[in-house]
């Protein structure tokens, strides 16, 4: 199956429930940043999520960025993802591996850590953007993700995120997000019956390595509340809009001093970006017209 997202309400309109399938773009991380297995899963859960809030956004050139911070070695995540189907991320300390948890499992929450905070901005591309912070939960992610719903959205969520990733790279990723609306947020009986379907799940990427669609594990939860589909399935995919170009702005701002120190030092400059890990080399000629450039600018 293809990465992709898709959209549907259920309950009258009462219930919104966004499902993403993000395996190639995870894999795509994973071998950008060279990503060990744990690194693999944290920021595969974070990108996913990332779609899926992006996508409840309705202002074209919306973006969200989310970072977690936590008190484990694996630093933090960033992920940055737009209502277009784009996602780029990174992790600190992408070669950070742990034993697995107590119930077998990549010790995503190990390696995040307990304590720490979750940043979520939501950028619609004019005024300023709206930004939260809550405190970690439990490291895990979906936990943290759905705690910051709640608290910071006051929506009532539930969030399923997974990864799996072996010796062959990712064979599964992606998410799901199920929301109560205002207009059934107060349905104690419609709350109770999501919470009982979705803690009866197995989780997200067991169902996807079975076989299963995203409409049919949608399907299988909403099925019989009155679904709707949105029209569109939105193809997603890993991007970065880096550039050489961007690079080259970025070392000018560094100015004419510095950079005549990096022609006499190092005969150039390198740099690598943090998000797709791509990797940008600056000649010593093009440093002297950057150089030049600010030279003419300062004295027109």
């Amino acid at each position: 199956m293809a990465d992709q997202l898709i959209r549907a309400t259920a309950a009258e309109g009462g219930i919104r429930a966004v499902a993403v399938n993000s395996t190639a773009l995870t894999n795509e991380a994973r071998r950008r940043h060279h990503l060990s297995y744990v690194a693999t899963a944290a920021l595969g859960r974070t990108m996913s999520a990332g779609l899926l809030f992006a996508s409840t956004m309705k202002r074209p050139g919306s973006r969200v960025n989310i970072r977690i911070k936590g008190d484990g070695p694996l630093g933090g995540i960033l992920v940055d993802a737009g209502l277009d189907g784009t996602v780029r991320g990174y992790v600190d300390n992408p070669a950070v591996e742990l034993p697995p948890n107590h119930h077998g499992k990549l010790d995503v929450g190990g390696a995040v850590g307990r304590n720490g905070y979750l940043y979520v901005v939501r950028d619609v591309g004019y005024g300023y953007p709206y930004s939260s912070t809550v405190e970690l939960v439990s490291g895990e992610i979906g936990d943290d993700l759905t705690h910051y719903l709640v608290t910071s959205e006051q929506l009532p969520s539930a969030l399923v995120l997974g990864v799996f990733v072996g010796g062959e790279g990712v064979t599964a990723s992606g998410g799901l997000l199920l929301q109560l609306l205002p207009k059934a947020s107060e349905n104690e009986e419609l709350v109770q019956l999501l919470e009982t379907r979705v803690s009866n799940l197995s989780g997200f990427t067991p169902l996807l390595q079975s076989g299963q669609t995203l409409t049919g594990i949608v399907e299988n939860l909403l099925g019989d509340m009155n679904l709707e589909w949105m029209p569109e399935t939105q193809m997603v995919r890993f991007d970065c809009g880096c550039s050489f170009d961007r690079v080259l702005n970025a070392l000018k701002m560094l100015g004419v001093n510095e950079l005549q120190d990096m022609i006499e030092k190092d005969n150039g400059a390198e740099a690598t970006c943090h998000f797709c890990g791509e990797m940008y080399q600056a000649s010593s000629d093009h440093l002297i017209q950057l150089i030049d450039d600010l030279q003419s600018g300062s004295s027109s």
